[in-house]
């Protein structure tokens, strides 16, 4: 690492020259990296209602749908209106009361239990299918199309959803890094000694930003998740490596004549003292791989490539930058404005006692809240009810009934007589408002020989029949996940190979999936930490307490949003927890490692105090620029599915400084004999 070090110091110019022109490549393939705005989209392949999605779009042509709500009740106008929707990129078919008679022929004359199926009031609906998939570009160009053909309001559907996502995610994107730079950069100023320290401390973790989304290009796509919290917490997580080498660099220039020297060395007590740290920050993150949900992966994988790019460019860009600029950097210096936390300090140590009988007594209350908690599932309902889709999909429900349209695929071979024997028993399930079919068509007064063929053929290909069933019952709902599963029980006893696919069956197996994944992903976030903290720490007992202190701070967490009857969006649950150990678990293994150096030299309360004024301030800082990083995007965002992460993400920060601060002391000097009996190198600890 020396020599490495002694190369960066002596071409810190070239460094900050390729570094720029690194930029361009970065910014090219940030631009060019499609962003994935549907979160159903990453349910794994293999389950049976992706299966039937895909049999939706490669043998009906019908990778999505949407329901428009028209004010025209005129069979001319309506054919007009088709036509043109027709001609969008992307429809496949397009369908209202206007292709069941005859233009010549007034709606009124249609059988009345057909009317008022399909038209309300001023309203009629169209159906509308589209050839591509619903987060496909195509069907959301066609979306925004229809927008300026009909009301924005009056367009439901998934698809819809996802545009007004991309939308709203687009407009606040700047906003979320605007806001964690300011907020950033206040703390930066009143805890560093530079009035430009804080600009070089953003403009190095803003290249490696950069260059992180830049690379995402190479994955193909990234989720709209992903890409709104990565800039925020990439700047939180990782901005504790540079103020470290900064403070090193300050350190060493004090005893070192030569700035390049000291930065040299810098350099490398930087890289032995975060490599540690950094490694558990990447296996928090990595844990998310774990996830059934594809979208664990995306957010996994960016985030880990973040803090590899983030230590790259404090090891590199930024000893640079410092060199490069040193003088100006000398003039503008300022005393620091941050307290010593002195206090802080001696309550810790005078009233340890103290403090583990509070923890006790929290404890039992923060295990409760964290496993009652309660989630959400429905997609749109992180979303403003102003939306335009929100708004239509609620006229939807009032004024036709259509809360939750399924899609039943199954032998087309099937006999009449067991078709209508299933369609009867469908029909009497409690719950089922809508049963579309041809058959059913004839019921309402419809014979099939009257029917287009273009109706007929939605509903029959060489291999599957097609059955459209709606239900009363909100998707996500447990009601709408146990008629699911009883319908699914019932067709299977016709057709072994049926399937029922569509938004609600999609997302019940997202309720399955993310639930699994809830208690994968801490297990498995919690055994890797803790393995590498034995590696790091060369300790059984310490990585015991250490996980402890978080896990107890993550536990608070999110007992806060139970105790305060806050229901949180299901990715929220799933990720906060190991975010906030993989990022906070840092504060730790710098107060623990700062302990067995001091601990070696000095009694445990000697050794306590020491640790503490060397650990609290770094500690106190490091938590507040991921606290200022993520609270401005939790306070502004509309999205409540980034909103409340960064908020869960901004408390939890707080959380995770106090509970090191003042528990994890406590914890060391209680434990202070067993840590020396099971960590290598301590037994000539002091005592």
């Amino acid at each position: 690492m020396k020599k490495c070090a002694n190369w960066i110091s002596n071409h810190s110019l070239l460094i900050v020259i390729i570094s720029c022109l690194l930029l361009i490549p970065s910014i090219y393939g940030y631009n060019n990296t499609k962003i994935n705005y549907d979160i159903l989209s990453y349910l794994p392949e293999d389950i049976e209602t992706i299966k039937g999605q895909e049999i939706l779009t490669n043998e009906f042509d019908i990778g999505s749908f949407s329901f428009i709500l028209t004010d025209s009740k005129n069979n001319q106008n309506l054919l007009k209106l088709e036509e043109k929707i027709k001609k969008i990129e992307g429809v496949n078919q397009v369908l209202s009361i206007a292709d069941l008679a005859d233009a010549s022929i007034p709606i009124e004359m249609l059988p009345s239990n057909l009317l008022e199926k399909v038209y309300q009031g001023e309203k009629t609906l169209i159906l509308v299918t589209f050839h591509t998939a619903i987060s496909d570009e195509t069907t959301t160009n066609a979306i925004e199309t229809l927008r300026n053909m009909v009301a924005e309001d009056s367009i439901s559907g998934m698809s819809a959803m996802v545009l007004d996502t991309a939308n709203i995610s687009k407009s606040e994107m700047s906003i979320y890094i605007l806001l964690s730079v300011l907020f950033c950069f206040i703390v930066l100023i009143i805890s560093t000694d530079s009035y430009l320290i804080p600009i070089f401390l953003l403009g190095n973790i803003g290249f490696a930003i950069l260059y992180n989304m830049g690379s995402n290009i190479f994955l193909g796509q990234i989720s709209y998740i992903t890409e709104a919290i990565t800039a925020v917490l990439q700047l939180g997580v990782t901005m504790d490596f540079s103020i470290f080498l900064y403070h090193k660099y300050e350190q060493n220039k004090k005893t070192q004549q030569d700035k390049k020297k000291a930065m040299t060395e810098a350099i490398k007590e930087t890289f032995h003292s975060v490599i540690g740290s950094s490694f558990t920050t990447i296996a928090g993150f990595l844990a998310l791989c774990a996830m059934s949900l594809a979208l664990g992966s995306d957010i996994g994988l960016v985030m880990a490539k973040g803090v590899v790019c983030g230590l790259i460019c404090v090891l590199t860009l930024f000893p640079a930058l410092l060199l490069v600029f040193d003088k100006y950097v000398e003039k503008t210096k300022h005393k620091v404005i941050m307290p010593n936390f002195q206090k802080m300090q001696n309550f810790a140590i005078k009233y340890h006692k103290y403090i583990i009988i509070i923890f006790l007594i929290i404890l039992i209350p923060a295990i409760i809240g964290n496993k009652n908690v309660e989630v959400y599932y429905k997609l749109d309902e992180s979303l403003p009810e102003t939306l335009p889709s929100r708004i239509a999909n609620t006229e939807l429900a009032n004024k036709f009934g259509i809360v939750s349209p399924n899609i039943i695929l199954i032998d087309k071979n099937l006999s009449s007589p067991l078709f209508s024997k299933l369609l009867n028993e469908l029909n009497n399930m409690e719950g089922i408002t809508e049963i579309l079919a041809p058959s059913s068509l004839e019921n309402l007064g419809l014979p099939l020989d009257m029917l287009p063929s273009e109706i007929t053929n939605i509903f029959k290909n060489d291999n599957y029949q097609l059955l459209l069933v709606n239900s009363e019952y909100p998707t996500a709902s447990n009601e709408l996940n146990h008629q699911i599963e009883e319908i699914s029980k019932i067709i299977k006893s016709y057709d072994s190979k049926a399937i029922i696919a569509g938004e609600g069956a999609l997302t019940k197996d997202l309720v399955e999936i993310a639930d699994h994944d809830f208690k994968m992903v801490n297990y498995i976030s919690i055994i890797i930490i803790f393995i590498l903290m034995l590696i790091v720490l060369k300790s059984f007992s310490l990585p015991i307490i250490l996980v402890i202190v978080i896990e107890f701070a993550i536990f608070t967490n999110m007992a806060i949003a139970y105790f305060t009857g806050t229901t949180l969006p299901f990715i929220a649950s799933i990720v906060v927890g190991t975010i906030q150990l993989g990022a906070t678990i840092d504060y730790a293994i710098l107060m623990a490692t700062t302990y067995l150096e001091e601990r070696k030299q000095n009694q445990k309360e000697k050794a306590m105090r020491n640790t503490l004024e060397k650990t609290i301030p770094s500690i106190i800082v490091s938590a507040l620029c991921f606290f200022a990083a993520t609270f401005g995007v939790a306070t502004y965002s509309k999205i409540d599915m980034i909103g409340s992460i960064c908020d869960l993400l901004s408390r939890g920060a707080i959380i995770s400084m106090l509970v090191v601060s003042l528990l994890l002391p406590a914890l060391l000097l209680l434990f202070d004999k067993i840590i020396l009996k099971t960590t290598i190198g301590m037994k000539e600890g002091k005592i």
